[in-house]
């Protein structure tokens, strides 16, 4: 067998400041990790945007203008109104 030059005890003394070294990097990605999936913080800074955003989607895929256009423009077209209570109405559609 030949001799490695290093004994037993540099040996394990090696793999302690490895195991120590690569613990001290899971660490570090640990934390960088959860900076960088920390959702809610990003999302607190820029609540406005995305508030407006979420209406502006909204508002278009329930029909835009066009919707709102023929909710404010509409005719009588349901029936006569026969009463009449606050915006409450009872319609004859007969």
């Amino acid at each position: 067998m030949a001799a490695s030059g290093k004994g037993e005890a540099e040996l394990r003394e090696e793999l302690h400041v490895e195991r120590a070294g690569l613990a001290d990097a899971v660490h570090d990605l640990r934390a960088e990790l959860g900076a960088a999936t920390d959702v809610s913080g990003k999302l607190k800074s820029k609540l406005p945007v995305v508030a407006a955003g979420a209406f502006a989607v909204g508002f278009l895929k329930a029909g835009g203008v066009g919707a709102t256009m023929r909710l404010l423009m509409r005719r009588g077209r349901e029936g006569d109104v026969k009463a009449k209570a606050g915006r409450f109405s009872l319609i004859d559609r007969g």
